[in-house]
């Protein structure tokens, strides 16, 4: 799977900086990042040098000097990838960083492919598959809960945790093989009552970190919120509140908004998508009646449905009636997404107004988008449908999906030696499922991959990663 050549690659993102790293790891990177090295002060050779040295001189071609350059050089086994690594810090100019790739490349280096520094520094043992995966999560994390949690995976947390639970269970599932060899002279290796309570323990992880899942996914893509609403009602005038800028046009005519309109802020650590829809509204514009269209579709996304009114409208009976109806078509239709229900131009109305909406609606918030009254306990409601629990106690998170299907599957093998243990089921027949659960096991952690799993994994990564 892995090559033994020298690659190379950008480290820092494409397009003129005021520095740009360029890396190269391999069994040549130092010998070839020496052939066009040449120190200020002395002559002296990379490879002589200590790892983890870094080193001031210039990059030349020949006779020719490309830059004034920092040299770091890291030998192996201690560098990211476990091979000798080496990075150039040049200026960031887009015609040196081409002219000193291309340079190593004449020199015998590889073009890096996506992910491939980390793909090494797997496959050397630097990283288990799930604090590789990690590395990515960290790079795309965009807000703090996200990199929270990929700080917390690729430093092992995760994978410990898996890796001690599949240990305990491999010593068990050894006394049970080792019950095989001796099948006729009728013996017990292995406790069963201790086996009992291994089993209970590792299930009741294994339903934890399952039902992290649901929390980990929504902290690591987002949680998108759709804003409804009939037209002229303040759903983009909400938006650029809570954006805390001029995101949508705001006037008084009526269908303004024909589209979606997408953007994304952190509240509290957690990342929240708002989408402002078209007003919903009987119409005879098509392309008015598309955008509403959208405005459903919307709604099936988002995980959270923002449903706003104007207060002045809730001075007459017959609205509060129809709104009531309204509220109650979203709740059946979409029963388990949480349901946000606002007035908004509270500051048109009198405190007698507020209590008697309060009466017929008591779930009710009331907020000025225009003036920002009740905006920021407006987020402070949106931040209450998340869980954070899990984040303040530094309980182990699942982001990833393909962690996900892993667990489910040795939760589903488990189960079944459970049920093998209480039915008194044959050790072979035990060993059968014990083996599958730790197969799964070890597919998040790495123990067990195929080249087709590597390879899609480590395709998502940045290159130069």
């Amino acid at each position: 799977m892995i090559n033994q050549d020298t690659i190379v690659a950008l480290a820092t993102p494409s397009g003129a900086g005021a520095i740009a790293v360029i890396r190269l790891s391999g069994k040549d990177a130092i010998t070839i990042a020496d052939s066009c090295f040449r120190s200020v002060k002395n002559q002296k050779s990379l490879t002589n040098q200590k790892t983890h040295t870094i080193h001031l001189g210039h990059i030349v071609d020949g006779k020719r000097t490309i830059d004034e350059v920092l040299v770091s050089v890291f030998k192996n086994p201690n560098s990211y990838t476990g091979e000798d690594v080496v990075e150039v810090s040049c200026h960031g100019s887009n015609y040196i960083q081409q002219e000193i790739i291309q340079l190593f490349l004449r020199k015998g280096c590889r073009m890096a492919t996506a992910g491939e520094f980390t793909l090494r520094a797997f496959l050397n043992g630097k990283l288990d598959l799930s604090q590789a995966e990690a590395v990515a999560d960290l790079i795309s994390s965009d807000n703090e809960a996200s990199h929270q949690i990929a700080m917390q995976q690729m430093r092992g947390g995760f994978s410990s945790e898996i890796a001690k639970l599949r240990e305990e269970l491999l010593n068990f599932a050894s006394l049970i093989e080792l019950e095989l060899d001796f099948a006729e002279e009728d013996v017990e290796f292995a406790d069963r009552t201790q086996f009992k309570e291994l089993i209970e323990r590792i299930r009741f992880v294994l339903k934890r970190l399952i039902d992290s899942f649901a929390v980990g996914n929504v902290i690591k893509n987002g949680i998108p919120v759709a804003i409804v609403g009939e037209p002229n009602v303040g759903k983009s005038t909400l938006l650029n509140a809570l954006l805390n800028e001029e995101r949508a046009i705001v006037s008084e005519i009526a269908g303004t908004t024909r589209d979606t309109i997408e953007d994304e802020i952190s509240i509290g650590g957690i990342g929240f998508r708002f989408i402002d829809t078209a007003g919903i509204r009987e119409t005879k514009d098509v392309v008015e009646s598309i955008g509403i269209k959208k405005t459903f579709e919307k709604i099936e996304q988002a995980q959270v449905v923002v449903f706003i009114a104007d207060s002045l409208n809730f001075k007459e009976d017959q609205f509060i009636h129809s709104f009531k109806i309204e509220i109650e078509k979203i709740k059946n239709k979409y029963p388990l997404k949480p349901l946000l229900i606002v007035a908004n131009k509270v500051d048109k109305l009198s405190e007698a107004n507020i209590e008697s909406i309060k009466t017929e609606i008591p779930q009710i918030h009331f907020l000025s988008a225009k003036k920002g009254i009740g905006v920021d306990e407006l987020k402070d409601k949106l931040l209450s449908f998340v869980n954070t629990g899990a984040l303040r106690n530094n309980d182990t998170i699942v982001t990833n999906s393909r962690h996900y299907d892993s667990l489910s599957k040795a939760y589903e093998e488990i189960d079944k030696v459970k049920h093998g243990l209480d039915t008194g089921l044959s050790g072979d027949l035990l060993a059968i499922d014990i083996r599958q659960a730790l197969f799964h096991f070890g597919e998040i952690t790495g123990e067990i991959t195929t080249d087709d799993l590597l390879g899609n994994i480590f395709a998502n990564f940045c290159i130069g990663k």
